[in-house]
């Protein structure tokens, strides 16, 4: 059986959404014919821990460490927050000291180049040096962000001569956010110096969207293999024990922060509560996951709060119970320039729960594409509160007809079986 290296940051016990694509990929490699050896960090900062995910891994799967150093303890020194967890992306829990938070994004993006796991790099390299002097391996997969993690494999498939996949689950310069590193002309060029490297270095590019694909066709003039998120279905066998929530119950799941905070949805529930008393007493909202101060913010300002369930996190098993028990779920997409390759990786198990999903954003971006093209729900545009209002409605009076269903079948090429399958055909060519 040939062997592939999956160099990840990303890796039980840490929860959240960067662990499932390569982890479920892996669970399914065997089934066509290649052994994953995995390489990833020792001492990692782990914002959510999650045992369930262990599970996942394939019985005798070599998972080799290398010890990190990260730069968060010295920003929880900064900032006077000695117990504070690390947070996705920007988003901001609490009030703070607004000049040591800018502060700290500067540092982050002008210093910590290309992130800030940059200090497993050296450790990295030794630790892979001395595993591959003598263990064979046929193809090399780096999956990022972090970004450091295709430095790592970029340097180690030139020394050894391996075939090597750079994996984007997100972009590197045209992420969503990195308008908000506050980059210096110098650190800007260095970002997308080190970026168009290893995208010319790389045998072969895979991103998750099309939009995505064309901007790093842009940048380096090699055309990424677009192979998305998914679902695994072996995560919803137990759907059919689970009743639906008696409550007009509307759920997400994952990381709600200030450019993804759908407020345009929080005021047409006030008014719908305010214009329909059964609505008022019917409805239950769900956020699951960590919220940027922004949306508790919302919350109060629109009487949110009693309507309002929130769970700061949850193993990705029980995660799953409330999709498959909701009536509806929510999606909101990030109101950002470079919005139309977003596509969030919670969508794909939104799927698997088999519950419709009222996405905001934009009408025509990746998301809603897929969205339209499997027929699991309806797209509104960032602004468009009359039609955000009618389709809650009519979800609502769906929902007290005892109608509220998805029907759609269309979904199921998004497994993620059928996702390593296409993976595999990706390293074949490679070997």
């Amino acid at each position: 059986m040939k062997k592939v290296l999956i160099i990840t940051y990303y890796w039980p016990p840490m929860g959240g959404g960067g662990v499932q694509r390569w982890l479920k990929t892996t669970k399914y490699l065997r089934e066509f014919g290649w052994e994953p050896v995995i390489f990833t960090a020792d001492g990692s900062e782990i914002s959510m821990h999650d045992e369930s995910l262990l599970s996942d891994i394939p019985s005798g799967v070599k998972v080799i460490k290398a010890p990190i150093w990260e730069p968060f303890d010295l920003y929880k020194r900064l900032m006077g927050k000695k117990d504070e967890k690390i947070n996705p992306g920007f988003l901001q829990k609490e009030k703070g000291n607004s000049f040591l938070q800018k502060f700290s994004v500067w540092v982050r993006g002008n210093f910590f180049i290309p992130d800030a796991k940059k200090f497993w790099y050296k450790p990295a390299i030794k630790k892979l040096n001395s595993f591959l002097k003598n263990n064979s391996i046929d193809v090399i997969v780096s999956t990022g962000p972090p970004h450091t993690t295709h430095l790592i494999a970029q340097k180690i498939a030139k020394k050894f001569n391996i075939p090597w996949m750079a994996d984007f689950r997100d972009p590197w310069t045209n992420i969503d956010f990195y308008h908000q590193l506050k980059l210096t002309y110098w650190a800007d060029k260095k970002h997308k110096r080190l970026e168009k490297k290893v995208l010319k270095d790389a045998d072969v590019m895979v991103t998750v969207s099309k939009s995505w694909a064309k901007d790093f066709l842009r940048i380096s003039g090699i055309e990424p293999i677009v192979i998305t998120n998914g679902f695994d279905p072996d995560d919803f066998l137990e759907a059919g024990k689970l009743s639906l929530d008696k409550k007009f119950s509307i759920t997400h799941i994952g990381s709600l922060n200030k450019d993804r905070n759908p407020f345009i949805f929080w005021e047409v529930i006030n008014e719908l509560i305010n214009e329909h008393s059964n609505f008022a007493t019917d409805l239950e909202i769900k956020l699951i996951g960590p919220i940027d101060i922004s949306v508790n913010e919302e919350l109060e300002k629109h009487n949110l709060i009693s309507k309002t369930t929130l769970i700061d996190s949850l193993p990705h098993k029980d995660v799953l119970s409330h999709l498959i028990q909701s009536q509806l779920l929510l999606l909101p997409l990030n109101d950002v320039p470079n919005i139309d390759g977003v596509i969030p990786g919670k969508m794909y198990e939104y799927f698997g729960a088999k519950r419709p999903i009222i996405c905001i954003g934009k009408e025509d971006g990746d998301a809603a594409d897929i969205i339209h093209e499997t027929q699991t729900g309806i797209v509104v545009g960032f602004k468009d509160k009359i039609k955000l209002k009618t389709e809650l409605l009519d979800f609502y009076n769906q929902y007290k007809s005892g109608s509220l269903h998805l029907n759609s079948q269309d979904f199921l090429k998004y497994s993620r079986k059928e996702l390593a399958f296409k993976i595999t055909d990706v390293l074949n060519t490679l070997n």
